[in-house]
């Protein structure tokens, strides 16, 4: 295939492309170039993969190119993206991707990749969507890491919140490692997970003979921390006389073992997480208004994953990446009508429960590429669940901190009218068949219906109708809808 034209663009390199992509009828994106010194940097030699999937040949990418393809589509331009090509030898470029002209047939638009190799250790330790253990591009995620080079090199207490599932120790842990203390020891303890009657012993440790069955002395938790950090997990589940004894640790830096007469120094960096509000608890008399004051120094909060949809995608793929090493077994991606499903889910476990999920869809699949029709069996055991009766109870009525699940609007983990719910029903308000791996017909009036029912937000509409934002912005600019229209 000839070499392409030169392609200027003011937020692109003045040269020619590395990779030339476009997407066919089936919604694949294929290859319609791959440059020389792409060829080379891959070992690909002499190799002709023009035709092939993107995902074929770009395999173990993170993130996937098909991705980006798609979010280049949607945006116009991505610039400076680390990417890493896992499988050549943890090869790590900057991609510029943006929107070109037409394949040969003038049918569908293509993608353009520029890349050039990344400064030493740059990817890695700079990709905006993976930091301190934790993976997301959203801006409530961008607002956490900020947060955490932030707050790492103080001393004061944290809070952090966030409902179950989100990765509060990760966020405890990055304080740690990020700041002074990464020398010393990290200590996590879960507060609602140790009885009342030993929790307080467990925390601050206890003397020979201080109570029945203390055989001998007791070093507690904050000790094994001294010059580290201590995580306290569900802190609003401890018991009145452990706040006491924490309250004075915060203010002098002294405890008590149970038992003992003796006071000793300790010095600790105290991080506590919760996912229901420590307001109510206070008004409520569970926890010491004076503990909440010299605890909420500094405040942390999580975004659910239901709220960072976009986020999805690169979790997915870090995932499979994570269970391909783990298992030995190559998985490449999820198809566009899967990954869909889980941008539609509510998700009340967050990310571990989307790890769960994809970690027992990838034992039970033996494709390389996971479909939709792999998660069947997990969907309907979730439609079987009123999540009202097992998630968090509503806290309308006091201060919140984080929402509580399910939020007044949202009673039904997998809406009947998402296309991809798999009930089978032939009620879907927006006429999409739901078991079709077709490429989406949208008409207006189910474009319109669904832009109201999200309010004016084309993500969420987009999602409503089971396609990709790209695939609905493109049908906008076919059937001439503008914004404006949509709201008349």
């Amino acid at each position: 295939m000839s070499e392409p034209e030169l392609i200027r663009n003011d937020n692109m390199p003045a040269r020619a492309p590395d990779l030339i992509a476009a997407r066919d009828r089936g919604d694949v994106w294929r290859i319609d170039h791959l440059s020389g010194r792409l060829a080379i940097w891959m070992g690909l030699g002499n190799l002709d993969v023009a035709g092939q999937g993107l995902t074929e040949v770009f395999r173990d990418v993170s993130p996937s190119l098909d991705y980006l393809a798609d979010e280049a589509l949607a945006h116009g331009h991505i610039t400076s993206l680390p990417v890493q090509f896992l499988g050549m030898k943890a090869l790590e470029l900057l991609a510029d991707v943006t929107t070109g002209g037409h394949d040969r047939q003038f049918r569908q638009r293509q993608v353009h990749f520029y890349f050039r190799p990344a400064p030493t250790g740059q990817a890695r330790t700079h990709r905006p969507h993976e930091q301190f253990g934790l993976v997301g591009n959203s801006p409530g995620m961008q607002e956490v890491y900020r947060k955490i080079n932030l707050y790492a090199e103080s001393d004061a207490p944290v809070i952090i919140t966030g409902e179950t599932g989100t990765g509060k120790e990760l966020v405890a842990r990055a304080l740690h490692e990020q700041g002074p203390r990464q020398a010393h020891s990290f200590v996590a303890v879960n507060c609602s997970a140790i009885s009342p009657e030993l929790l307080e012993s467990e925390l601050f440790g206890h003397e020979k003979g201080a109570f029945t069955g203390a055989v001998r002395s007791h070093r507690g938790r904050f000790e094994r921390a001294h010059q580290g950090t201590i995580f306290l997990d569900e802190i609003g589940d401890m018991p009145g006389h452990a706040q006491v004894k924490l309250l004075r640790i915060l203010e002098d830096g002294c405890l008590e073992r149970v038992g003992s007469e003796k006071v000793q120094p300790v010095d600790v960096r105290v991080v506590g997480a919760t996912n229901v509000p420590l307001e109510q608890a206070v008004s409520q008399g569970r926890f010491r208004q004076d503990l909440y004051h010299r605890l909420a120094v500094l405040r942390i909060h999580l975004p659910a994953l239901r709220q960072r949809p976009d986020d999805i995608p690169l979790l997915v793929s870090h995932f499979l990446a994570l269970f391909s090493r783990k298992y030995r077994r190559p998985v490449e991606r999820v198809t566009s009508e899967a990954m869909s499903l889980l941008q539609a889910y509510l998700w009340p476990g967050n990310v571990r429960e989307l790890r769960n999920v994809l970690e027992r869809v990838f034992i039970e699949s033996q494709a390389n590429i996971i479909s939709a029709r792999a998660f069947k069996e997990w969907i309907y055991e979730r439609q079987n669940f009123s999540p009202g009766d097992w998630g968090p109870q509503s806290l309308a009525d006091s201060a919140k901190i984080s929402p509580p699940y399910p939020l007044s609007s949202e009673r039904i983990l997998l809406p009947d009218h998402s296309p991809l719910a798999l009930s089978g029903s032939s009620t879907d308000v927006f006429h999409v068949n739901r078991h079709s791996t077709r490429p989406a017909r949208l008409t207006e009036d189910a474009i319109r219906r669904a832009y109201e029912q999200a309010s004016g937000n084309l993500t969420t509409a987009a999602r409503l109708l089971g396609v990709h934002r790209a695939t609905l912005y493109r049908y906008l600019k076919k059937l001439k809808l503008t914004r404006d229209d949509l709201e008349q």
